[in-house]
């Protein structure tokens, strides 16, 4: 028994939000995309996905952090691979995080940079943590109710 959470579909609803908005050159900032985190990938592959139906997967950037963070760090440096992306493009409209401790990272290096966040580059995060609230601006964000998960499963495990 399982209550899982729809990660391609998570992807795919981010890249539309984006799109309605009308950004077109993007970024993504994700921790490694290794085969033991598969739903990390699956978050990716949801996004590229929309993209790619409106002809613009090229125009998407995918800034990974290396395997080896994986092995040892229960985090990746976003704003590190933030600065990296900087230095490697400047016309990105809009940047994503794989979830909402990354995009603060993201934001961080943008403030860092004088990149003005949303006026010069969009930033977007998910998991609707409590600290999307908090931090200096509201963050964009995708709420995918992990309180109704927990109740579910709490559910199905009182049925069992």
């Amino acid at each position: 028994d399982a209550v899982e959470l729809d990660n391609s579909k998570l992807g795919r609803v981010m890249a539309k939000h984006l799109l309605e908005l009308g950004h077109r050159k993007v970024a993504y900032i994700a921790p490694p995309l290794t085969a033991r985190q598969k739903q990390r990938s699956k978050r990716v592959e949801g996004f590229l996905k929309e993209y790619e139906k409106v002809g613009l997967r090229d125009q998407v950037i995918i800034k990974a952090a290396k395997e080896e963070i994986d092995l040892d760090v229960a985090h990746i440096d976003s704003d590190e691979l933030t600065k990296e992306l900087l230095k490697e493009t400047t016309d990105v409209t809009a940047i994503v995080g794989l979830n909402d401790m990354i995009a603060f990272g993201i934001m961080d290096a943008l403030h860092e940079a004088k990149i003005k966040v949303p006026t010069d580059v969009s930033v977007m995060g998910c998991d609707n943590t409590l600290f999307a609230r908090m931090h200096n601006m509201n963050l964009t964000t995708i709420e995918h109710f992990v309180t109704f998960k927990g109740r579910d499963a709490c559910d199905i495990i009182m049925k069992k």
